[in-house]
């Protein structure tokens, strides 16, 4: 059985061409830097409000942060949904150089901002650039990869947009200053701009455009309602956990610290976090092609409430066992996520891929915005972080049960 897999694996390589994986460097750097140039703000925001409005309190510093991630969600939503629409037009690889350069164009004009309202306008044109760009390289891996080894490299794909998160906290680092900082930006517009000579249309769209387009694209969405609807649900309630856990964890860490200065633990957990996001992500394509890529996910929703389950319910003081269940949904949230990636864009024909894409992997983003603002509030209601994150982990039974009743599709 050991020599079958190895020989099975050696085929699947051979058949990666120096253009795959070419295309494959451009897809993961759009990842990569689309991670990176949505977390910028937030690691030099007290710098650029002081700079911008003078000195500020910390409710009026919130107030401008929570406008400027609100904005920047939003374009990213609107960019996801209409690059979708765009990519199934003019095709996968012009839309996604544009939509990367787009996002990298913007980020490189912030650092020449004179106003604050210029500012929020270039950050909400960047997430519509980042929102284009997370659907479009998806959806052309989806059609243009070898399909032995599509599953692990959508997989490996997944993990791009956690590192460039890190790669942000890198810049702040070492770039103390602001505006220098947002020049990154043109790494994003020089690899948006080399694309445009390098990618090559994906051959299944282009097949696709030889049918009559608009009776086409009207049978298959009235034909794919229910994969739309589903897509969304799954996507969307997977979405809303991970956000709620991302955006709250530190917070329900120091509630169990009892006063204590929990710097330490807080950082710890969210390191854990991205620890085991991006083990997760990087194994995903292996977990899919040995359970089939629907049993791993119901395995990852399940697993995600039952760990959520234990952690924010059963603790009530801090002890080492909370960083093992933070590590394993950590990790749970990894492999959905490439999970995710292979599994929404397979459920649609190549027409509407983009498009449905698009709509699956950004309609739930208006609700994880609410979701997440409305925390706060909730936390009273409920009486707790711990309640009000286990609240949130239903969001997982629901992608389950959804999941049950959806399309299976062939690795």
């Amino acid at each position: 059985m050991g020599s079958g897999l190895t020989a099975r694996a050696y085929r699947g390589i051979a058949e990666i061409s120096v253009y795959h994986w070419l295309m494959f460097a451009i897809c993961l750097l759009g990842n990569m830097m689309g991670g990176s140039v949505s977390t910028l703000m937030s690691v030099y925001l007290p710098v650029v409000v002081n700079d911008m409005l003078g000195t500020v309190n910390e409710g009026q510093l919130n107030q401008v942060s929570a406008y400027i991630n609100a904005l920047y969600i939003a374009g990213w939503t609107l960019g996801g949904l209409t690059w979708g629409v765009i990519g199934d037009r003019i095709g996968r690889t012009r839309s996604l150089s544009l939509a990367v350069s787009m996002f990298g164009f913007f980020t490189l004009m912030t650092g020449f901002v004179s106003s604050w309202e210029l500012l929020m306008i270039f950050r909400f044109l960047c997430g519509f650039g980042v929102g284009g760009t997370m659907v479009l390289n998806t959806t052309l891996l989806s059609e243009a990869w070898p399909e032995r080894t599509k599953a692990i490299f959508i997989g490996f794909l997944s993990i791009g947009f956690p590192i460039g998160i890190i790669s942000s906290g890198a810049i702040n680092y070492t770039v103390s200053g602001w505006r220098t900082g947002f020049m990154t930006g043109i790494l994003p517009l020089s690899i948006g701009i080399i694309s445009f000579w390098i990618l090559k249309e994906s051959e299944k769209w282009k097949a696709s455009r030889f049918l009559k387009e608009d009776n086409k694209s009207r049978v298959s969405f009235s034909l794919h309602r229910r994969d739309l609807v589903n897509g969304s649900i799954i996507f969307g309630s997977m979405l809303i956990g991970l956000w709620a856990v991302f955006s709250w964890m530190p917070t329900w860490v120091q509630s169990l610290l009892a006063g204590v200065d929990g710097g330490h633990e807080r950082g710890l957990s969210m390191m854990l976090l991205g620890a085991g996001g991006l083990t997760g992500g990087f194994f995903s394509g292996w977990i899919s092609n040995s359970l089939g890529t629907r049993k791993a996910m119901l395995l990852c929703f399940s697993g995600c409430f039952i760990i959520s389950f234990f952690l924010f319910k059963v603790n009530t003081l801090f002890t080492g066992i909370i960083l093992i269940e933070i590590a394993l949904l950590a990790v749970m949230f990894g492999i959905s996520q490439g999970l995710l990636s292979f599994y929404i864009p397979m459920l649609f024909p190549f027409s509407i891929r983009a498009t449905a894409t698009g709509f699956c992997f950004n309609i739930g983003r208006i609700v994880t915005t609410a979701a997440v603002f409305l925390m706060g509030t909730l936390v009273i209601t409920l009486g707790g972080y711990g309640n009000t994150l286990f609240t949130f982990s239903f969001v997982f039974l629901l992608g389950f049960l959804v999941l049950l009743f959806s399309k299976n599709i062939a690795n």
